[in-house]
Parts: structure tokens; sequence; C-alpha cells
């Protein structure tokens, strides 16, 4: 319980590997080199860095060539696709969204339907329980859905959907599908061979283990060509050096939901991570050992589990409800001075053990909640 050997369960909001830090400076330190030169390598170097980001992601998840570019985040890869669709495709129609989704995504949505002239249905958690059933998504999804978005897995549940059937049913809709990988990727597989969703956006913060302001937004080849964002600019074109203010023309591929100068520091400094994660083996069956025991460890304290106990119906973190009157800030700050590191979304303690947790671990965790609540 020192804080030479921290317990780290924080894997939903930032990943860690071991040597990251050293390994991020590195990169970082090479990026202050290249970028403080005096010479005009600099474009060439760090845009070749990017490259290699982009080109893990690709890997990571199976998308084509020029499907896939970088985002600062969830959100804003969002808007480039809500911002460039047709109109046509949105207007008149209802987008649909499950109450647990990720907050962010929700406000964006709230602000853009009278604009893109949509009716957004928020389909809800059912009273008594913790994530939106599949069933209701589907129950709720008909042909006036022109867009779906769905979360591969939950920050507040850790609910896996099952996106196999949720897409073919959307396609069968005739609507739209758009999957926030967030929580998920780098834990759970995806494919998009298997689930050919038409966007996907994420983040590589947190399973991946890599640095806020490093997202992605993909889209199937087909419709990025239908596809026309708003917010654009001198990298949306094919050539981002043609300054003829009289002759912009959207690159062919995803580069068109690039606009200004792109954030190329976050990936660079996440580069690191997705090599490593690239090259390791058996992280869920790490996981899947450790989270079977924080849920063994949570019935055995009486504690209330807010996550599906089937582990093919969960992400990588389990969730447990604090019991009625226990102050969960104080719960989180009294494990926090013991080097045990959760977080808590009103009553609901997260916890998401990753690769530098071990099963010491999870036992402090529990041995120290038994005294606090």
């Amino acid at each position: 319980m020192t804080q030479d050997d921290p317990s780290y369960f924080l894997y939903h909001s930032i990943g860690l590997y071991p040597g990251k830090g050293d390994e991020m400076a590195a990169a970082l330190g090479d990026f202050a080199q290249t970028w403080g030169a005096q010479d005009d390598a600099q474009w060439p170097k760090v845009l070749g860095a990017r490259a290699e980001f982009l080109d893990l992601w690709r890997a990571l998840i199976d998308a084509p060539d020029g499907t896939l570019t970088s985002a600062d985040n969830v959100t804003a890869a969002l808007f480039s696709v809500l911002g460039g669709l047709p109109p046509d495709r949105l207007r008149g129609k209802r987008v649909l969204i499950a109450a647990d989704c990720f907050p962010s995504l929700h406000f964006l949505l709230n602000g853009m339907q009278q604009r893109l002239s949509f009716t957004l249905e928020t389909v809800p958690v059912r009273q008594g329980e913790f994530w939106v059933r599949d069933e209701d998504m589907i129950a709720a999804w008909d042909e006036s859905v022109g867009l779906a978005v769905l979360t591969f897995v939950t920050s507040t549940a850790s609910h896996r959907c099952d996106l196999d059937r949720l897409v073919a049913h959307g396609h069968k809709m005739g609507s739209l599908v758009g999957v926030d990988l967030t929580q998920g990727i780098g834990i759970i597989p995806f494919s998009l061979r298997q689930t050919p969703a038409d966007f996907v956006i994420s983040t590589t913060l947190k399973w991946l283990c890599g640095t806020p302001g490093a997202g992605i937004v993909q889209m199937r080849p087909d419709l990025i060509a239908e596809v026309t964002p708003e917010l654009r600019g001198w990298f949306s074109q094919d050539n981002p050096f043609s300054w003829d203010l009289e002759a912009f023309e959207y690159a062919p591929d995803a580069r068109r939901f690039d606009h200004g100068t792109p954030s190329v520091m976050a990936c660079v400094g996440s580069v690191p991570a997705l090599r490593w994660h690239a090259g390791q083996g058996g992280l869920l069956e790490h996981n899947r050992v450790l989270t079977a025991a924080v849920i063994e460890r949570a019935d055995a304290a009486g504690l209330t589990l807010a996550s599906p106990r089937e582990a093919e119906q969960r992400g990588g973190s389990v969730m447990v409800q604090l019991p009625a009157g226990s102050d969960a800030g104080r719960v989180v700050d009294t494990l926090r001075e013991r080097h045990i590191h959760v977080d808590a979304r009103g009553q609901i303690l997260r916890i998401s053990p990753g690769a530098v947790t071990e099963m010491r671990h999870v036992d402090r965790l529990f041995d120290a909640l038994k005294a606090l609540v």
C-alpha cells in the first residue's frame, strides 16, 4: 500500500503501461528538437510521425487505407461528420442515442438538432437498471431514424452492446450507424471487416494508453465521397500547401475531415503507446482474471454490481454501487491517500484494471473498501 507500488484502476480514464512516461518523454523530446531546429525539415518529419499514428490505428481496427484521420477528440470528430453529411440524410428524421452514451456527444447532438432539422431521441435506462438494453434500442429504431450513434462500451456501467446485431438492424432500417469506440478499444477486439459501421470515432487516451488530443474519425469509403465537412481548412485539401483561394477542393479521402493545422504533438506523443499495444498479447486475458476477482470480492462485500456479470457483455471495467449514505468523494479521496486509484460517478465506483494492475492491488482495494463502506 506504498507509493512505490500504487494500485491503479483508472484505465477508463487514462491508461498506463510500464515505461510509458520515459517513452512519451523521448518521443516529445524528439519532437521538440525537430520543431526547434533551424532548418526547413519540421513539417516532413512531424507529418511522418502523424502518418505512423494513423497507420497504427488503421491496423488496430482493420480500416481500409484512406478512410481514417486524426481528430482533437470524439466530440470534434462527430461534429465533422454531422457538419458534412448531405442535408437530406438527417433533415426531418430522428437521431438515436442511448442515455448512457458519453455525455459530450449528447450535448453536441442536442445543440445541433434545430439547425440540422433532426429530432434527437434518447433511449432511457430502465428504472433500477444501470445500462440501456439492446432490445430497447431496437424497439425505438425504425425507418425514421436517419442516424444512430452507438456506444461500444459504456463509461458508467462497462456494458458492451451487441454491435453486430445493432449495426445489422440499423442498416436494415436504412440508417447511418456510427460507433463511439472509446471505452472499449484497446481491451475489447474490434474489426471493421467484421462490424461494418458507417463511421467510427474514438481516442487513444484510455485503454490504448495515449495522450489527450489524439482522437480519430473513420468512415466507410463510399460515404466519404458524399461528405463535405463545414469545419474545413488548408489540411482538408489533397495538397494542404495549395493556397489558391479560388481553387479549394476537398481531399478525395478521409483527409477531408482535417481542417486547420493538425495537433501533431498529440499524435507523436501517442505513437509509443500504440506501438507498445500492437506488440502485446494477453491484455484481455489479464484483465478478465482481475475483473473476475473484482466481481467476486464485490459480491463478498455485499456491494451491488453495476456492470453486466457476463464477461462477453462487459468491457474492461467493473462498476459497483456504493451503499446509500456513503460519501463517494470521501471514499475516492481516502483510497487515493492509500495510493489506490479509482474514481466515481455519483454512487458508482469505477474499477478498471490494466497492464500495471496485479491481483495484490485488487486485494488492497477491497481490504480498504471493507473498512470504508
